[in-house]
């Protein structure tokens, strides 16, 4: 029951952040969407920050689970590391990721880089620069400070496509610079 009240919530919330935004959504909105009343959204999540802090955990187990995707169909380690960072900033053009994800999360819940999720995926991105670096072909790089600045710089990308006004063409530029930082790893 528990479970379910939440995903309700979340549901309901995700829906309302995704179409009309964070500030336009109210509280009430998501408990009658649910079928619930506002005494269980406090309960669940303390308020509506709480409820976006959800969300965003939601969307982003999902954004995870799509790039391990891509990067396992790769022909090779390399490319599905190259394909799996140039999409993630690739889906800043994606609606509902672009407005939670990138516009309202940062605008309400501050600087993306201090987010609890940024520690798994910077954990991540250094186990794939180890074993790139074991394979040979990325030359040899403080594996932590590289996974940071790819971190960094691939959710500034992001940032900079969902709020420019005209994202496919910023999307465009920002892939192809991207990976030609990326290629400057590449052992010669």
């Amino acid at each position: 029951m528990i479970a379910e009240t939440r995903a309700k919530l979340v549901a309901a919330a995700r829906q309302a952040f995704g179409t009309i935004g964070y500030a336009q959504s109210s509280m009430d909105d998501f408990t009658a969407e649910a079928g619930l009343t506002r005494g269980a959204l406090y309960h669940h999540f303390g308020d509506k920050k709480g409820l976006l802090q959800a969300v965003i955990g939601e969307i982003d187990a999902e954004m995870t689970e799509r790039l391990h995707q891509v990067s396992s169909v790769s022909p090779t380690r390399w490319q599905g590391f190259v394909d799996e960072c140039s999409t993630y900033i690739q889906m800043a053009l994606e609606p509902e990721i672009q407005r939670i994800m990138f516009r309202d999360g940062p605008a309400v819940l501050g600087d993306i880089s201090q987010w609890p999720t940024t520690n798994g995926c910077i954990a991540a991105l250094k186990q794939s620069l180890r074993e790139l670096k074991q394979d040979g072909v990325i030359i040899d790089v403080d594996e932590e400070v590289t996974a940071r600045l790819i971190n960094g710089a691939s959710s500034h990308a992001a940032l900079w496509i969902a709020n420019s006004d005209d994202p496919q063409e910023t999307s465009q530029r920002a892939v192809a610079g991207f990976r030609t930082l990326l290629e400057a790893l590449r052992v010669k």
